[in-house]
């Protein structure tokens, strides 16, 4: 089966292999590799080891969003958070649900973040003392400039939190050069091409020291993992998550083979080849190309009585293909992602099987219904 969502994503067999054994996480060579994955994650933030330190907690990407809204933000403290779509509005509930106030900034579904926008609702409310981003919002499928606004923030004394999951280590990060930002959130599961059950917040030391006390919760406490990992030899404070850890150390070497830019070359190659496809199918993308990021394409749902989404997710899955059976934005849609152990070609055969999933629910291209806009392909 190939992964067709914006994770879990579909990861290569060495990855596999490494997660598929047992691990004792107080063993003192996995206590190494922990290390070792944790100082990987940080050089790929670009970050200073003086200034910056990468910490591992169990759980979903979710699970370090609140672990760092908690960490950072005192309790009934305020931040500043642009409701950028489905994930974003999820880092509002979290924040509100510990007792912090997200207030939100209106964004357009298809819309990115103003950076004016920005400045001018933190220079309104200086009781705003965070910002929060999402940098790659797979509800949509944009992707915000987050350097540009972290430098923002900066200049008007304010903190960031990034939410990073769907983002790092394809899209442009370099922590080192934004020094507003707390931290920034990911897992191991997306674009780094690991298994699920890892999340990370890649964090600055000295706020960490300034955060201790404010979290609530010792399981979710950055400023509490961070003291932990100061003492010698240090492992995971908890019981982790140790294949998936294990199985990330192996996804961290077949990165750096890789590198970064060569990573989003393959997976925006990915999206285009998905964008034109889809439109040769009779679908339009939810986004216009301008728009449209590399890490998740969503589409318009068909404009035909026979169109239903598990019914189309079931008949793609009989070819190998799995999508998500639902959707994140107001109008039906579904969403492929374009991220994981696969290439353009490989994408290419998904969409002939996407022809051929809606052929089997009575779709055919002229039933589709090219309705909303008239989508120029990304390769004209």
């Amino acid at each position: 089966m190939l992964l067709l969502i914006p994770g879990p994503v579909t990861t290569d067999a060495r990855v596999k292999a490494a997660g598929a054994q047992d691990y004792a996480p107080w063993d003192n060579d996995f206590r190494q590799l922990y290390r070792q994955v944790c100082e990987g994650v940080l050089a790929i933030a670009q970050a200073e080891p003086e200034e910056h330190v990468a910490l591992a907690l169990p759980g979903c990407g979710h699970f370090a969003v609140e672990a760092a809204i908690r960490t950072f933000v005192p309790p009934g403290g305020r931040l500043l958070a642009p409701s950028t779509g489905a994930y974003a509005a999820r880092l509002q509930k979290l924040a509100g649900d510990a007792g912090r106030v997200a207030v939100p900034l209106h964004v357009g579904a298809t819309e990115r973040v103003d950076p004016q926008a920005v400045a001018a609702a933190l220079e309104r409310d200086p009781s705003l003392t965070h910002l929060a981003l999402v940098y790659s919002e797979t509800g949509s499928g944009i992707c915000h400039d987050v350097p540009e606004l972290a430098r923002i923030a900066h200049a008007l004394g304010r903190r960031v939190i990034v939410d990073a999951v769907s983002a790092f280590g394809a899209l442009p990060l370099e922590l080192r050069a934004l020094p507003a930002v707390d931290a920034v959130v990911l897992t191991a599961n997306k674009c780094l091409e690991g298994l699920p059950g890892a999340a990370f917040a890649v964090a600055r030391r000295d706020s960490l020291e300034a955060a201790r006390g404010n979290a609530g919760s010792w399981s979710l406490d950055l400023a509490d993992i961070y003291q932990h990992t100061l003492a010698p030899n240090a492992g995971p404070r908890f019981t982790p998550a140790a294949p998936a850890l294990a199985a990330l150390a192996v996804a961290l070497e077949l990165y750096r083979e890789e590198g970064r830019e060569a990573r989003l070359a393959r997976y925006t190659a990915n999206m285009r080849t998905l964008y034109d496809g889809v439109i040769g199918l009779g679908l339009t993308p939810y986004l216009p190309p301008q728009l449209q990021g590399p890490i998740v394409v969503n589409v318009h749902a068909p404009d035909a009585p026979t169109w239903h989404l598990q019914l189309f997710v079931d008949a793609l899955k009989q070819r190998g293909y799995v999508l998500s059976n639902f959707y994140n934005t107001e109008e039906p849609t579904f969403r492929v992602g374009c991220i994981g152990a696969f290439g353009a070609d490989q994408m290419r055969q998904a969409v002939d099987a996407m022809g051929a999933a809606l052929r089997d629910i009575g779709i055919t291209r002229e039933r589709a219904g090219l309705s909303r806009f008239i989508p120029q392909p990304l390769t004209a």
